[in-house]
């Protein structure tokens, strides 16, 4: 059995008894915006340079690039979330701080299915896990535990999430992603890598 039939439904399974909604893409699939880290420099999320989950510390969008394609495999997931209407900023930030303990709690779960790698774990608008981020005078307290953003990397999440097949917006609510990249087994050919795209 490879990778694919292996690792992929095990993992699609654990998102999927947390709660979430999940799809795999093809690594071809992926591409990395120059536009969307352009976004993340012009600080309208106002985590740039404040986090080590977000640009710069997560590195250039090439490094980006290169770290994903160090994996085989890339599921993409999420959580939709009711709220009372469209300026519920309180019901928005209980999602995002429940969105992020799953995907914890996601985190935890792969571990066990023995993987020749640790997976590497994106999340939506960066770390909460600190109330103050030691970016950049010191280490990550939590470097096992932090999970990068995924528009620092580049990704157009509606693009991701269409490619997936997950739905993208929540009727009277907000929906949150992540996504998982896997490696295939010890010593597998990523093959894929030469054609995904950044442009």
């Amino acid at each position: 059995m490879n990778s694919a039939e292996r690792i992929v439904p095990a993992a699609l399974a654990l998102c999927r008894s947390l709660g979430f909604e999940a799809g795999e893409l093809p690594l071809s699939a992926l591409i990395f915006h120059p536009e969307i880290r352009a976004i993340c420099e012009e600080n309208s999320c106002r985590n740039y340079s404040k986090s080590w989950a977000c640009p710069p510390a997560v590195g250039t969008l090439e490094e980006c690039r290169e770290r994903c394609l160090g994996y085989a495999h890339f599921l993409l997931f999420s959580r939709a979330y009711v709220l009372e209407d469209s300026w519920d900023f309180q019901g928005m930030g209980e999602a995002h701080r429940d969105f992020q303990r799953q995907t914890d709690r996601l985190d935890e779960a792969l571990g066990a299915l023995g993987l020749p790698k640790p997976p590497l774990i994106l999340s939506n608008e960066g770390c909460i896990r600190c109330k103050v981020c030691t970016w950049p005078a010191s280490p990550c307290r939590f470097p096992e535990k932090l999970h990068p953003s995924l528009e620092g990397f580049g990704f157009l999440v509606s693009e991701l999430a269409g490619a997936a097949g997950l739905s993208y917006r929540a009727k009277g609510g907000v929906t949150y992603f992540g996504a998982v990249l896997l490696p295939g087994e010890a010593g597998a050919d990523t093959t894929e890598k030469e054609s995904t795209k950044s442009y």
